[in-house]
């Protein structure tokens, strides 16, 4: 079951689930918590788990005027503050991701360890491998049948604001995010980036995430694509447990972490 708080940018339902630490979940654009539910309980056997669904998706009603990702990483540090009461993991799936990573970068003081999975830093026409999806998309088009189904049995403004929340999305994936590399340096939490190998994303904009975020790690899930917790559910979910419970990454032959040259014995 879930309940609403009553946040100062929109009244967000959420769902709580174990015990722990707190760990956070951000869905993708146009889903709900539904779509965690390969994740849930792997995760609140270890943690506190938060499920809050962002505005304009799942039991959220939409707000007046344009989505941002900005936005929506703002209700979510109103979230860390309010309901979670301070600093928490953050685990983002897609849209998910990047308000993950904008709160990281924002308050780094309430985001412990961050996993981002499928996300991007920049709009789709730069980084999707097929940009032309875009202009494919239609709210009563069969790309968004399956989401469609998700938001007009819940969503509080009723099944038919779908075509306005739909055109919403679409627009924002069109222009945003808009994040640079400094913007991703002010990352200080231990990030995980992580993507399936035939992502909607190329794997060259995944590389230059990973990169730019200090001391980041990247997961490649073989054989996945930009659904890879559904498809791949035990193996994301130990990726997402080890980071989580990792005290630092230590490994042989360090080269991208190492401090200075080459570490002792590591000549070949």
């Amino acid at each position: 079951m879930g309940e609403y708080a009553d946040l100062p940018g929109v009244r967000t339902w959420y769902e709580t689930e174990g015990t722990g630490d707190p760990l956070v979940l951000l869905h993708g654009g146009f889903c709900t918590n539904d779509t965690w539910g390969a994740q849930r309980a792997d995760l609140a056997a270890a943690y506190r788990v938060y499920l809050p669904e962002r505005r304009a998706h799942g039991h959220t009603a939409d707000v007046a005027g344009p989505l941002t990702y900005q936005d929506m990483a703002d209700d979510t540090v109103a979230f860390l503050e309010e309901v979670v009461g301070g600093p928490a993991h953050l685990v983002g799936w897609s849209d998910g991701g990047v308000v993950a990573l904008i709160v990281a970068g924002d308050r780094p003081d309430l985001v412990r360890k961050a996993v981002a999975i499928g996300a991007n830093f920049r709009p789709g026409p730069e980084c999707f491998v097929e940009p032309s999806m875009l202009d494919a998309m239609t709210p009563s088009g069969p790309d968004l049948a399956f989401f469609r189904e998700l938001y007009e049995p819940v969503s509080p403004d009723g099944a038919g604001h779908w075509p306005v929340v739909a055109e919403k999305v679409i627009d924002m994936w069109r222009t945003q995010p808009a994040l640079t590399a400094e913007d991703l340096a002010r990352v200080g939490a231990p990030t995980l980036v992580m993507t399936g190998d035939d992502d909607l994303m190329t794997l060259e904009h995944t590389t230059a995430l990973y990169r730019a975020i200090p001391d980041a790690e990247l997961a490649v899930v073989p054989g996945a694509s930009h659904l890879v917790p559904l498809e791949k559910p035990a193996l994301v979910n130990r990726l997402i447990l080890d980071h989580l419970a990792q005290e630092a990454v230590e490994t042989m032959m360090p080269i991208r972490r190492a401090e200075t040259g080459a570490p002792e014995g590591a000549e070949i």
